[in-house]
């Protein structure tokens, strides 16, 4: 039986054969990310998306031999992303740039589908088959309606309603209907013959991010480690189009870029592929402009509805790091207009403490190259089959050279804090307030640990701590850390007084 999806591509080969073939060069992708690690969900790139706009956008650049007459010339070009922004196309000539300019440009993306097929052919004659039995049986006659079905006008007279998977056969492709979205130029050219011509433009769909894979292996002691550190680069293209042997380009940095009001229907998607990359030609990164711009040294294929990985730098390893245990008793709380005069203001507590890895992205610790931001995994071999097991991730920013990354793991199983307020006093009257607190960490570890209580004076701008029973480090206008060691099965009890006054 010829159902529809048959006939429907045999005029899509037919009407892609009359294409006229023009001249490659290499295409040059730069892709801009406004993606953050973890905003995308995995189903976005591994099952085309599912309708949700991918947060990031690419410039292309095309270059192409073309044949240009004397005079007035329409060219017409289907090698673009479906999700193309058509006001930033530009068309040039390399050939003769001052000979040759654009009079009029047009974005045509009216694609050919099943259903706008059925609507160019309602009231003209159609062939609709439908298997009866063991047979097909042809039914002719004037199409009427798509809704609900196929409603024919039979050459007879009657009236046949026929389900959606009915077999059509139409005489010819209508008439406004593309394969392809379509960029076509009314381009004047001084100099007949074979121009280089270079098309630009941005599309959206497309976009990229860093995932560093990190393997933890602890020190000497409790709070020294060191680091393994990989990067890899994630690219994802819905753009509508298929990118072959191209060079490309990533800027890592905050590109401002005003938002779209909306966004382009993509083409019909193809079949979702992932590729890795090997290292042979890596990235290499220089500064530009406010940003780093990282380009490929060899050219690669992005297929549209794909996932592509490619190493960001070859693996760092050794790199020195520290563990850190923070007990935040009271997060999340901070003065408004006025002093918090309320006793119950920030009495709930946090019972878990969290376990920070912290390093320094510089050149002495085999680091120090720009870290765009990315997810940051981490895993620790077990000792007991060398297995690598997840044990938590983290998003960082961008990060330049020399600066200190800290990624949060989770919270520590066997030490708990505990944090209540033992006093508080409030005199509106002398603008005067006293409060004390008493937080408690439990360690039922097998080893000593030492756990930072951050604690946040958010009561009011002016705080003094009159009395504690441990040291403090003032971290800024309203933080204060008390370092606590705590043995093995053994509690710390930590206690201080503050007074705001306004």
């Amino acid at each position: 039986m010829q159902t529809l999806m048959k006939s429907t591509l045999a005029v899509l080969a037919a009407l892609a054969a009359l294409q006229p073939p023009a001249a490659r060069a290499a295409d040059v992708l730069t892709l801009y990310s406004s993606a953050r690690p973890g905003a995308l969900a995995p189903d976005a790139y591994r099952h085309g998306g599912r309708g949700q706009a991918i947060p990031g956008y690419a410039v292309v650049r095309h270059e192409r031999e073309l044949p240009l007459a004397r005079g007035r010339n329409t060219v017409r070009f289907t090698d673009v992303a479906a999700l193309i922004d058509p006001t930033t196309v530009t068309f040039e000539s390399l050939t003769d740039a001052a000979g040759t300019s654009v009079v009029e440009q047009n974005f045509q993306f009216d694609l050919v589908s099943t259903e706008k097929l059925l609507q160019r052919y309602v009231d003209r004659a159609i062939i609709v088959d439908q298997v009866r039995g063991n047979g097909v049986e042809s039914f002719a006659g004037t199409l009427l309606s798509t809704a609900g079905g196929i409603t024919l006008r039979r050459e007879d007279g009657g009236i046949q309603i026929l389900p959606h998977n009915a077999g059509v056969r139409l005489p010819e492709l209508p008439g406004g209907l593309i394969t392809r979205p379509t960029l076509v130029w009314d381009v004047a050219a001084q100099r007949a013959g074979a121009h280089r011509t270079r098309v630009s433009y941005q599309t959206s769909g497309i976009t990229w991010w860093t995932d560093y894979n990190v393997t933890y292996a602890e020190g000497r002691n409790a709070h020294s480690c060191h680091l393994d550190i990989s990067a890899w680069v994630s690219i994802v293209n819905q753009s509508g189009a298929t990118y072959t042997d191209a060079k490309l380009k990533l800027v890592a940095g905050d590109v401002q870029r005003v938002t779209p009001t909306g966004r382009v229907t993509p083409a019909a998607i193809a079949a979702r592929a992932m590729a890795m990359e090997d290292r042979a030609a890596g990235f290499e990164q220089k500064a530009f402009f406010e940003y780093h711009l990282y380009t490929l040294g060899r050219p690669t294929t992005l297929p549209d509805n794909s996932t592509k990985q490619i190493e960001l730098f070859p693996a760092a390893r050794r790199v020195p790091c520290e563990k850190t245990l923070v007990y935040y008793g009271a997060p999340g709380h901070a003065y408004g207009g006025g002093p918090m005069t309320d006793r119950n203001y920030g009495t709930p507590t946090n019972r878990k403490v969290d376990v920070y890895l912290g390093f320094r992205n510089a050149e002495q610790n085999n680091m120090g190259m720009p870290l765009p931001a990315g997810r940051i995994r981490v895993s620790k071999a077990d000792a007991a089959d060398g297995t690598l097991e997840f044990i938590g991730e983290d998003a960082i920013d961008h990060t330049p050279r020399n600066e200190k990354v800290l990624i949060k793991l989770g919270s520590a199983f066997d030490v708990v804090g505990e944090r209540r307020q033992l006093n508080f006093t409030v005199d509106t009257s002398r603008r005067i307030m006293t409060e004390e607190i008493e937080i408690k960490v439990r360690n039922h570890k097998k080893e000593p640990v030492t756990v930072i209580a951050k604690e946040n004076l958010y009561r009011w701008v002016n705080w003094q701590i009159t009395a504690k029973t441990h040291d403090f480090e003032k971290q800024d206008a309203r933080t204060a850390h008390f370092p606590l060691k705590i043995a093995s099965g053994g509690e710390t009890v930590l206690r201080y007084t503050v007074h705001y006054s306004w």
